[in-house]
């Protein structure tokens, strides 16, 4: 297949942490991927017009499809492999699934243990058929993880080459901070969403900008629930979202993803379709602002109250 054109609309400027990693400002969640029923060609091709977008880092995580969605992309990967060296792979390790694919998992746990990590990131390899992941996310915090045990773990892995950068994911404020002392974290992936505004005030975000940390958004359309939600609160917020979309003239999505990346800790999103129309959505949410009131709109809406 020949090489991807560039895309009339393309995201600006990608975000460079000062440890020197690079992401696109929107990131395709591959999360689903499975679900898609996409062929080998048309996983190819949607990798090709993420790229066309500007949209060059791709989220995974080793549990993804019943550990399967790695393969699916790594085996559309190999069909053109040029296209490794335009975008940035990000996994997650630390979950242990019950499932027929890991025979040996008797109970559903989180592991941090250096001899998970390092077989997780081996078999993320193998799956995405590279020789190194620009970055590793620990997936959620374990009452059993060792601080020390996962830095030097993490340094380990930088030094073999085969891991460049490293985050976390659902890390509170001070759990991030504390493995952030021992080793420089690039991210903490949460969720929020208009209908999920918790880390806006438990110093998660706070703690994030302090650091000059951008956070990545996972489920920033709330799973959906923007869209279908008829409580009393999502009745609410998609009616302030849909005032501000029609102000601006902009899609109900873009609103959204605007809304996020608007905030000074400069949130990175995950989008979480196989639709590019849908992608699309979230690139040009990169080209336009809210007002202050416009933004505020939506925030009352998200709490329930007007702000004190």
């Amino acid at each position: 297949m020949s090489s991807a054109q560039p895309h009339p609309l393309s995201c600006p400027a990608s975000l460079t942490r000062r440890d020197g990693l690079t992401l696109s400002r929107i990131v395709a969640g591959m999360w689903r991927m499975q679900e898609w029923q996409l062929t080998a060609q048309q996983r190819l091709r949607l990798i090709e017009q993420c790229l066309e977008l500007g949209v060059s880092s791709f989220d995974h995580a080793d549990i993804y499809g019943d550990y399967g969605v790695e393969a699916l992309f790594g085996e559309a990967l190999a069909m053109q492999p040029g296209l490794r060296q335009r975008m940035q792979l990000v996994s997650k390790c630390g979950i242990k699934l019950v499932n027929a694919a890991r025979p040996a998992h008797t109970i559903q746990h989180y592991d941090t243990s250096a001899s998970h990590i390092n077989a997780s990131v081996e078999q993320s390899l193998r799956n995405l058929g590279t020789d190194h992941l620009d970055l590793l996310l620990i997936h959620r915090p374990d009452p059993l993880m060792d601080f020390d045990l996962i830095a030097d773990t993490f340094h380990a892995l930088r030094q073999a080459g085969k891991v460049r950068h490293f985050g976390v994911s659902n890390f509170s404020r001070h759990q991030f901070e504390c493995l952030n002392r021992r080793i420089a974290l690039s991210t903490n992936q949460v969720e929020f969403s208009p209908l999920h505004v918790d880390p806006m005030f438990d110093q998660t975000f706070d703690g994030l900008q302090d650091l000059g940390v951008a956070p990545m958004i996972w489920s920033p359309l709330a799973g959906g629930r923007l869209f279908s939600n008829n409580d009393a609160a999502g009745q609410r917020v998609r009616a302030a979202i849909e005032q501000v979309a029609a102000e601006l003239q902009q899609p109900f999505a873009s609103v959204v993803f605007a809304w996020i990346m608007q905030l000074p800790s400069r949130p990175i999103p995950l989008t979480g379709t196989g639709r590019i129309s849908a992608i699309a959505e979230a690139v040009q949410a990169t080209q336009f602002s809210l007002s202050r009131s416009q933004w505020f709109t939506i925030l009352r809406a998200a709490r329930g109250h007007e702000v004190a």
